[in-house]
């Protein structure tokens, strides 16, 4: 969605497993997602967050993973498909203005945008749209890592998603991140 973003191959480091030693998709998500879930994650890579999601919603919930990058969808999908969750996963290729989903308006309990808000251009449209995607008492968990974003970015950014009708409901703490989470009112 923004004339910075990650180069795909770097998107192998950020699937690493030794990732999970200060940054475990299980523990951070787990008190958010629950079984039956539609959720939606924003620039998704390969999948380091969006595989153990889709075991967190079961087989009754749904993952939207809406990336920029056809090829780190395409490694999330090879990926997916090899643990047997595909079927829980749609896969959502976006451009670099709009995410494209349209179709999700107010069905989804839980957006995460991890480490990707300060790759888009327009914030504001983005939130706009993730916030439209969302049911009434859904949830978005934003977390943008602290070695490209400052606290006073980040607050800011903060203050874009409030004054589109979210509030600030948690600041969990994820190791080497700025991170918030917002449940629409």
């Amino acid at each position: 969605m923004g004339t910075h973003v990650c180069p795909w191959y770097i998107g192998y480091l950020l699937a690493n497993p030794m990732r999970r030693l200060f940054q475990d998709p299980e523990t951070i998500l787990s008190p958010y997602i629950k079984s039956g879930m539609k959720v939606l994650e924003v620039g998704p890579g390969m999948g380091f967050f969006s595989l153990p999601m889709a075991r967190l919603i079961g087989e009754t919930g749904r993952i939207y993973c809406v990336d920029l990058q056809e090829k780190m969808l395409k490694s999330l999908q090879r990926r997916a498909s090899k643990v047997h969750l595909l079927d829980r996963i749609e896969i959502c290729l976006c451009t670099e203005s709009s995410l494209q989903i349209d179709k999700l308006v107010g069905v989804i309990d839980f957006a995460l945008a991890f480490a990707v808000v300060h790759e888009v251009p327009d914030q504001k449209r983005l939130f706009t749209e993730i916030i439209q995607s969302l049911k009434e008492g859904g949830l978005l968990l934003i977390s943008e890592p602290q070695g490209h974003v400052t606290k006073e970015e980040f607050e800011k950014t903060l203050l874009i998603v409030q004054s589109k009708g979210m509030k600030l409901l948690d600041s969990p703490n994820i190791k080497r991140s700025h991170s918030a989470v917002l449940i629409k009112i």
